[in-house]
Parts: structure tokens; sequence; C-alpha cells
């Protein structure tokens, strides 16, 4: 019988045996019940601004180490769910859109903006009538939870989950008011170190119980306020809370990737660090609160905006050790924390929690489509009898201009059900399960012509294989050039393309030269074309090859220009992220048809 199993019944008999023994437990279990369901709906309800302004605000402010902490901060700070930072965050870094210092640096953010829940209690939720602020909130939340607009039913659960707060703070404030009329919990109050660690523990045990540390703070705060706990309990209970929270983390990142468990990792490591130096120097800690609380008018008395500013300090200066340490630590966990082994046509940035958090979605579809022309390079590669990792490096080069050797033919429907057909099946599930804006959705309809692109190249590179392979040895030595031309034609294309769509992702400046590298090549691929023409014309009215020779010839050259245009085709929609304003940028940049044939008239494009 697992622990969970065992957690769960043990918790109702508790549970159970506290309502039996006392009436004022239930108004405090069922303020904490409330308040878990209040920090639910506000999740639920942030949930709906995920489709694009949030994701693109962390975008824009992890380019800096200090924007990323900024950005957690802020974010925690306003969703008073660090839960919510973390997946958003999990999912930029699964989709390669943030890099892992990035993804710690929000995290530590996420623990500063995690104090600022104490604040609002001990400064606000304990000092007025929290419930006449609560009850108008349920009333309007529930009536725009009926809407059908996203953002207004988001609203809607943002208003009641905010009600629903205010309500079991409410509830556990006068449950801990009425409960010390009949048993006074501060008479099994722990003094000195064994009272340190042991309220420390209860504190995780609470954390992971709830699942929130927020909950474990507040039900300190109100019974603290009820003096149903001493200070230094509370500071004790601050401490656990911080670190049991990891414990959540770390459950909820089992089933993670790679980067989520690292995440994971640099959480509990945070935590684990802060908390033990907040009991090592506690003495040092309350000293600093009692001389800042002084400097700050906080009252002598006032207990509970203390422990807010203890919890707040602690933090502070956990972030400030750990900050200069991110390279070090992302070192560490990079070299700890080793992928699991892979197969080669496992999506590598596409998973279910993404479906949520539509931005990095389509980010992460795009990615994969890199993905799949890799896997599909590899292929066309060995068609054309070309070393995939020299031709990546644009190594030997030079040798496309003779006939490969060794021509054997490969199995392309192996590799193709192998390495290529699972890939892209997953790519369009993954997309047809998505649901997005439609900007978005105009845009994932395009990167799923480009996967068909792709898949279509892999098909005209079959058909050609056969005399590919048979005529690059023939003993006509014009046929054995045309071969050897339209072998190195594709090989150069895929090296190129392969290039730009591996270079550091780019904007502004870089975007047109990308746009018109891209054109260029268009470009001279139609020349190519017109070139291959004219030659085999020439051929047959010289009488270089015979009819059927010539047709053979005329079928194969098709199959290769097919599939270099639709790797090109591909390579215009995948080549740069979605971003609505870039995307406009590129289209104005993009060469139209009519432009080409105009350029290839004019004899540009290369001569």
């Amino acid at each position: 019988m697992t622990a969970r199993r065992i957690l769960l019944p043990a918790l109702f008999l508790a549970l159970g045996y506290g309502f039996w023994i006392s009436p004022d437990f239930k108004a405090i279990a069922a303020g904490v019940a409330i308040f878990l369901f209040g920090m639910i709906a506000l999740e639920e309800g942030f949930r709906a601004f995920t489709g694009g302004t949030l994701e693109r605000i962390l975008q824009r402010s992890t380019d800096r180490l200090w924007k990323s902490v900024s950005f957690g901060v802020m974010a925690t700070t306003l969703m008073q769910s660090s839960s919510l930072v973390s997946v958003i965050t999990i999912t930029f870094l699964s989709a390669g859109m943030i890099g892992l210092a990035q993804g710690i640096g929000i995290i530590f953010g996420a623990n500063l903006g995690t104090t600022t829940g104490a604040w609002l209690v001990a400064g606000f939720g304990l000092k007025v009538d929290i419930a006449g602020y609560a009850m108008p909130m349920l009333v309007f939340g529930v009536i725009l939870l009926f809407q059908k607009s996203k953002v207004v039913k988001g609203i809607g659960y943002v208003l009641t989950g905010l009600g629903f707060l205010f309500l079991g703070i409410h509830y556990m404030k006068e449950g801990f008011e009425t409960f010390k009329e009949t048993i006074n919990l501060a008479e099994y109050a722990i003094p000195g170190i064994k009272g340190l660690l042991i309220y420390t523990l209860l504190g995780i045990f609470a954390t992971v119980v709830m699942q929130s540390s927020h909950a474990t703070l507040v039900l300190t705060i109100t019974a603290l306020a009820a003096n149903q706990i001493t200070y230094e309990n509370a500071l004790a209970l601050s401490i656990g809370a911080n670190v049991g929270t990891t414990i959540t983390a770390m459950l909820g990142a089992i089933s993670a990737n790679i980067e989520g468990r690292r995440l994971a990792g640099a959480h509990l490591i945070f935590n684990v660090v802060t908390g033990a130096v907040a009991l090592l120097f506690i003495g040092q800690f309350v000293f600093t609160v009692e001389t800042l609380g002084h400097w700050l008018g906080i009252a002598e008395d006032d207990h509970t905006l203390k422990l807010a500013l203890f919890h707040t300090l602690f933090n502070l200066v956990g972030v400030a050790l750990m900050l200069p340490l991110i390279g070090r630590l992302v070192t560490f966990l990079e070299r700890v924390m080793q992928p699991r082994p892979r197969t080669v046509a496992a999506p590598k940035y596409l998973n279910a929690g993404m479906l949520e958090m539509p931005v990095a979605a389509v980010e992460a579809v795009r990615k994969e489509l890199k993905h799949l022309y890799s896997n599909t390079f590899d292929v066309i590669s060995l068609v054309l009898h070309v070393d995939p990792a020299q031709l990546r490096k644009g190594q030997k080069l030079e040798l496309l201009s003779q006939p490969a050797e060794r021509l054997r033919p490969i199995d392309i429907d192996d590799y193709y059900q192998r390495r290529v057909k699972p890939l892209y099946g997953s790519i369009v599930d993954f997309i047809a399960r998505l649901q997005v804006d439609e900007r978005q959705g105009e845009y994932l309809y395009k990167l799923r012509a480009a996967g068909h692109d792709i898949i279509e190249a892999l098909k005209d590179i079959k058909h050609l294989q056969k005399n590919l392979v048979r005529f690059q040895g023939a003993r006509n030595p014009y046929l054995q050039g045309e071969y050897v031309a339209m072998r190195k034609r594709l090989a150069l294309l895929l090296y190129e393309l392969y290039r730009l769509l591996h270079e550091e992702e780019a904007e502004g400046e870089t975007l047109s030269s990308l746009a018109l590298l891209l054109d260029t090549l268009r470009v001279e691929l139609q020349e190519q074309e017109q070139s291959a023409g004219k030659r085999l014309n020439q051929l047959i009215r010289d009488r270089r090859i015979d009819a059927e020779t010539a047709t053979s010839l005329m079928n194969d050259s098709s199959y290769a220009f097919s599939a270099a245009y639709n790797l090109l085709d591909m390579a215009s929609i995948v080549i740069t992220p979605f971003e609505p304003l870039l995307h406009e940028i590129h289209s104005g940049i993009k060469l139209e048809e009519h432009e080409i044939n105009a350029v290839i008239e004019q004899g540009g494009g290369g001569q």
C-alpha cells in the first residue's frame, strides 16, 4: 500500500476526530478548504489570460536575469499562485523558448512574490471585515462565470477565487478566535531549538498535505493573530512552508520532461538552502526584523506583520545568496540530471501540458518541425549517398561534383516508418488538439502544411532514388553529369536550409536577411530548373541521349525540383518564430512569384 493511499484515510480520520471533539475546529477546517478552493478558482481565472499576453510578456522579460527574477515577482504577486507561474515556466522551458537559467530566475522571483500574500493577509485581511468584500465578489464572479466569452469568464473566476480566499481567511480567523475559548494551543508551544525543528517539520507536513504554502502561511498568520501559537513557532512554520512547497513541485515534476525536472531540482535546492540559512541564523533574522519593524513603524505586539517581514527577509537573503551561483547551478543540474533515453522519432518539444499555453505550444510545433526536417535530412542525405554528419557541418562539399562511391539503394520505407512517420503523426495530432485564436490558427495551418511539404519532398526523393543510383554510374558522360548535378543541387540545398533553420533565432534586421536568403535560394533554383530544361532539349537534339532515357531524366528532374521547392516552402514558414508583427514584416520582405520571375528574366539571382 502506497504512502498516498495511507495518507488520505489517515487525514480523513484526523479531521473527523477534530470535528467530533470541537465544533470550532470545523470553522477552521472549512476556512482552509474554502481558501484552497479560492486558489483553484483564481488559478483557473488567470489561465484564461495565458492565451498570448502573459506568454509574450514572459518571452520579452527573460533576456536578462534580472528581468526573469522581476517577472517571477510580478506574476506571482498578481496571481498569488507560484504554482501557475511554475507551470508556465516549465512549459516555456519544454518548448525551448527560454533557457534553464532564465527559468531558475523566474522561480527565484516567484519565491519572493509569494511573500506578498503574507503582507496582504497580515496587513489587510486581519484588520478589516474581509467577509464584507467577499460577498459582492462572489455574486459578480458567479454571474460572469455564465458568460460565453473566455476573457469575461476568466474575470469571473478571478473574482470568485478572490471572494473564496477572503471568505476562507474570515472563517479561519473566526474559528481561531472562538477556538481559544475552549482550548489554548499556545500552551503546547515548544521553545528553543527543539520547537524550531518540530514546527518547521509541521510546516513542511501541512504544505505537503494542502499542496499550498500560501494556505499554510495564512493558517499560521490567523492562528498567530488569535494567539493560538507563539511568534517563535510561527517563524518556524513559515520556514517549513517554504521548504514544503518544493515537495509538491518535485511530485509534479516526476512525469515532466528533463527541463521540468531540472527546474524542480533548482526549486528544491533554493528553498532548502534558504530554509537552512533561516534556521541557522534565526537569531540574527529576528534581530533584523525587530530593527526594521521599528524603522517601518510596525507595533511591538504586531507579530503578524513581523512574520510577513521575516518571510520576505529570509527569501530575499536566499535570492541574494543563490543569484550569483545560477551558472554553476545550471551546470550541476545538467550534469546530474540526464535526459531519459529517447528514440529519434519521439517529440522533443511537445507535451500535453502545453495545450493550455497556446503561444508556447505554437512555438513548440515550429521547433518540432525543425526536428522533423532534421530526421528527413538524414534520410535524404543517405539517398544522395552523402554522410549526414559531414553535410551538416558543410564538410567535403567539393566531392559533390563527382559521382558517389559505392552506389546502392537504401530502404526509404523502413527509414520513414522508424524516423519520420511517428514524429509527423505526433505533430499532426498535437495540432489537432490545440485550441488557439484566429491568427495563431492561421499560422498553425501553415505549419501543418510545412510538415506535409517535408513528407512530399521525401516521397519525391523516393521516386528519384532508383535512377539516381543507376545513372550516376552510367557510361554516358552526359547522362551521368545530369544526375551528378541533380545530386549536388539537392545536397547543397539540404545544407543551406539546415544551416538557416538551426541558426540562432533572430529578429529585427536579421529577419530581413533570412527572408532574402530564402528568396535568393528560390531564384537560383528556378534558374537552375530553366537551365536544366534547356540542357535536356540540347541533349535530345544532339542525340546525346535516347528518347527513353530522356523521359526518365525529365521525370527525375521533375521529382528533384519538386522536392527542392517543397523544402523551400517548408523553410519559409518554419524559419522564424510566430510573432504577428514579425510575420507582417516577413510578408512585406518576401518576394512574390511575379517578382521572382522578373529577377530571373533580368538575369538576377547570382548571375
